[in-house]
């Protein structure tokens, strides 16, 4: 795939690494990319064997977001007038936002250097994050004179929190990664040449329970977040209801019963 590398963790079990991989364009989007990004996660989506997903960039950044020589230019998604841009927008970057949204995955962000503008948004989009000592995080669309096109705002204030979010938005101030994980935008900050592994094991621990579950779980997460009270609760009874019928959810009581460790078999 174009821009996008997809690739088996090599000690994460059940684990799938996408790597960006425009690194002389320090992994800012493309359209090819979006394309790619977009395919994967619909591949990665059909395969069972997959349970957790590790999103990373080829260093030395993570993405420095939108492309600023397609910006200068006026090419590609950045071309037209405002009309055609707000139709572009939607067509093109925002389809990554919505795509994981719907992605019922775990999705980890490594984090192992910069991720600026929609990049740190698309961190932003992953369930969880964990971040290298050389990352760096910064909203700097204003610096630019744009706003988060990608609805980062939105994924930022649900990182972090609204005012968190606010001071990055408005601002444009860079933050490093033990000031990310101060304010909760990176769960864990280890040395550089030990992310994926680290990212790995994390993705490890999530990936020995029922997948199901999990996948139903990330779900609830993620949808539950603009609901109601009532419209959560119904959507978990929902998902309990699927969840509790299957066959790994006998085996994971069987197991704790018989004190051993379950063999969850994706049914």
């Amino acid at each position: 795939m174009q821009d996008i590398l997809v690739d088996r963790h090599p000690t994460a079990p059940h684990t799938a690494v996408l790597t960006l991989d425009r690194p002389e364009a320090r992994n800012a989007y493309s359209e090819a990319m979006i394309d790619s990004l977009c395919a994967a996660l619909d591949a990665l989506e059909d395969d069972d064997d997959v349970r957790v997903v590790l999103l990373t960039g080829a260093d030395p950044a993570f993405s420095a977001g939108g492309d600023l020589k397609a910006m200068r230019d006026r090419t590609g998604m950045f071309a037209g007038d405002g009309a055609r841009l707000r139709v572009a927008y939607q067509r093109t970057i925002q389809r990554v936002p919505r795509r994981l949204l719907a992605f019922d995955k775990p999705v980890i962000a490594a984090i192992n250097g910069p991720a600026i503008g929609a990049g740190l948004d698309l961190a932003c989009m992953a369930d969880l994050r964990i971040a290298s000592e050389r990352a760096r995080f910064g909203s700097t669309f204003v610096k630019v004179g744009l706003i988060p096109g990608d609805g980062g705002a939105y994924w930022l204030s649900r990182a972090v929190g609204y005012a968190q979010a606010a001071q990055m938005v408005l601002t444009g101030d860079l933050l490093d990664a033990v000031d990310a994980q101060r304010i909760g935008l990176v769960g864990e900050v280890v040395a550089h040449d030990d992310l994926l592994e680290a990212a790995g094991a994390l993705a490890a621990r999530i990936a020995a329970n029922a997948p199901i579950a999990v996948r139903l779980a990330r779900q609830a997460m993620a949808r539950s977040w603009d609901l109601s009270a009532d419209q959560a609760l119904d959507l978990a009874a929902t998902y309990q209801g699927i969840a509790q019928v299957s066959e790994d959810h006998a085996e994971g009581v069987n197991a704790l019963l018989e004190r051993r460790a379950p063999v969850f078999r994706h049914r």
